[in-house]
């Protein structure tokens, strides 16, 4: 039996790879595979944690907004 879930479900992650696709790797050619995997990597780790601002966050980074709630401010 399968489970039909809310249709906004997957929208963030569509999101992300939409930003993944259009930001970041739209413009590189990679050599091999391990290439576009250290890629994706530096992409998540450095520019999408740390930098990039996300409405649904309260225009913070991932980063920002979890030391806030860990702290226990609010964003």
């Amino acid at each position: 039996m399968s489970r039909t879930g809310c249709c906004y479900d997957n929208a963030v992650m569509e999101r992300f790879f939409w930003s993944l696709k259009h930001e970041w790797t739209k413009v590189e050619e990679f050599a091999d595979i391990e290439e576009a995997r250290l890629s994706v990597f530096r992409y998540i780790e450095t520019f999408h944690n740390n930098e990039r601002i996300h409405q649904t966050l309260g225009y913070l980074t991932p980063n920002e907004f979890e030391a806030r709630r860990n702290s226990g401010l609010t964003a």
